[in-house]
């Protein structure tokens, strides 16, 4: 746990590593070096429950696990997810550039100083299969998310380097699991990451009759109103198709349109309760929980009122 990082072969002059890039990188030889961490006693599940200020990202995540992987990317597609997301897609060139559904990378952008921490919100599959990922990056005045939305074009080159100890990746003979996920804001990253590959593992599994059996899946979303759920379409499509298997329950804060006949069923007004929550309660259910601090803590509160032990709950607070 102590290696530092070596120096990226793999990264071109544009993208030469600082000492203090370098220096905030730990090495970890496998998942059970994970299980002194908080909450954690999954072989496959771990948390990072520290507060995160708006500090720099290196920083802030300098005991977070880190891969010694730097890999050049080029972005590859922009699609705007709404009024103030930018989705990206890139193509990694690294064929040893692997990460786990819910982990973030570090984000290195040729001319500007400031390093950025942005969460996966592709599946783990989508780099096996096409050697690419997608951020979801909201608009801020921060040197990395401006760049994205007022620079960054088609072909534009970065560096990605994964870490995060906020991830699911269980492996074939782990017992089959319930997930439930608990987003705010854009805090559905890392969640739609780990949703995507609940639907991969399904699909596997319906595929070749072997690998990990999942269980249920329940994502509650909550966000300002539904312009601001992001991946809606997405996250109804595989509600459709996994019935029984993947379900979701959208909630809005500050709506003020009509909502749209097709996200009606689905949405509820007011922030997540423990009354949305009690029914998807089990000794086997997993709480994967991500957004603001004080949703997070709020959230943490309410399972534990409600008799969820520690040891099935695993969030990430992100700014």
């Amino acid at each position: 746990m102590l290696l530092m990082l070596k120096k990226a072969m793999n990264c071109s002059t544009a993208f030469a590593v600082s000492p203090l890039w370098r220096s905030t990188c730990r090495v970890l030889p496998s998942c059970s070096s994970f299980l002194h961490l908080r909450y954690t006693t999954s072989p496959y599940c771990t948390v990072n429950g520290k507060m995160k200020s708006r500090s720099d990202h290196l920083e802030r995540t300098a005991n977070d696990f880190r891969q010694e992987i730097i890999s050049k990317a080029k972005v590859c597609g922009i699609t705007s997810e709404s009024e103030t997301v930018k989705r990206l897609r890139l193509a990694v060139t690294n064929k040893e550039f692997t990460f786990k559904a819910g982990q973030w990378v570090d984000f290195f952008i040729p001319g500007v100083a400031v390093v950025g921490g942005f969460s996966i919100c592709s599946s783990p599959g989508l780099l096996e299969q096409e050697g690419a990922l997608e951020l979801a990056v909201k608009y801020t005045t921060h040197p990395p998310a401006h760049w994205i939305h007022t620079q960054c074009t088609l072909d534009s080159e970065v560096a990605l380097r994964v870490g995060g100890n906020f991830f699911f990746d269980p492996q074939p003979a782990d017992p089959p699991a319930n997930l439930v996920l608990i987003a705010g804001g854009v805090g559905i990253n890392p969640l739609f990451s780990i949703l995507l590959h609940v639907a991969d593992l399904h699909r596997a599994r319906a595929n070749k009759e072997t690998g990990y059996k999942m269980g249920t899946t329940n994502l509650f979303y909550c966000a300002k109103n539904t312009h601001e759920l992001l991946f809606r379409k997405h996250i109804l499509g595989l509600t459709n198709a996994f019935p029984g298997k993947i379900a979701c329950s959208f909630h809005v804060t500050h709506q003020s349109l009509p909502i749209c006949e097709k996200l009606q069923p689905y949405i509820k007004e007011g922030r997540i309760s423990g009354n949305d929550l009690e029914e998807c309660i089990s000794q086997d259910t997993l709480w994967y929980i991500c957004g603001p601090p004080p949703m997070i803590e709020f959230v943490v509160k309410l399972l534990e009122k409600l008799g969820v032990a520690q040891k099935n709950v695993f969030f990430e607070k992100w700014w």
